[in-house]
């Protein structure tokens, strides 16, 4: 065997192992389509744990076993594979839908019950309505007759909640670009409103932002500070 056509038995073993990695993901939706469902959507938020501006919760459809290069968990994904992931699955997709959780929902409701408020929204969004609803380790109850099954890990496990993270994640990740413009002090291109060393010593050194969350730490202790005074 020539070297070149080593590698290129190399390179079909390599498509066909992530060929079959892809199939594996979707496990929960065939399961659920033998069980007589046919639209099942994924769910999945970006920033859920942000100190920063709205929430992004996504609901995707994807056709059955659509292939899908590299799909997988947003957040095991550079930014250019996610990018041109995005372009494909909102061609590709029966449909989907993406909605913002707002800051004073955020602050006043708790991030968890915000997080299922967004999931029952971006479903109802949907074009289409699906029959069954997968989530990422969320117990959230749709609308009848919509069935819901919570995976943990299921943007790593599960076809349709991968998208969904890549629909959340590209979309706020484009929305955290703008709000850098607006405030340059505290990161947001780099840091997504996480609270990484360099944004907390932000805070600290200039105070929050309009976009800051105000229940979430150090955020919250300083603002009670400030009213305080």
């Amino acid at each position: 065997m020539t070297i070149k056509e080593m590698k290129a038995l190399k390179a079909l073993e390599k498509q066909n192992k992530e060929f079959a990695r892809v199939q594996k993901l979707y496990e929960y939706e065939n399961e659920a389509r033998s069980q007589g469902y046919n639209l099942i959507a994924g769910v999945d938020e970006a920033g859920r744990g942000s100190l920063v501006g709205p929430m992004l919760v996504a609901a995707v459809i994807l056709p059955p076993n659509f292939f899908i290069d590299h799909l997988n968990d947003s957040k095991k994904l550079t930014h250019n594979v996610r990018e041109r992931l995005y372009d494909i699955i909102i061609k590709n997709a029966i449909c989907y839908a993406y909605v913002c959780v707002d800051v004073d929902v955020i602050d006043t409701q708790n991030v968890y019950q915000a997080t299922i408020q967004g999931m029952c929204k971006a479903v109802k969004s949907l074009s289409v309505q699906p029959d069954f609803v997968l989530t990422d380790a969320m117990k959230v109850k749709f609308d009848e007759p919509i069935e819901t099954r919570s995976i943990v890990h299921g943007d790593a496990l599960s076809a349709s909640i991968a998208a969904a993270s890549i629909i959340a994640k590209v979309t706020r990740d484009r929305m955290t670009d703008d709000w850098d413009k607006l405030y340059p002090q505290y990161g947001f291109s780099h840091n997504r409103g996480y609270g990484t060393k360099t944004h907390i010593e932000a805070i600290y050194k200039f105070g929050a932002c309009p976009l800051h969350r105000r229940s979430f730490e150090p955020v919250k202790s300083l603002t009670d500070n400030i009213n305080a005074n």
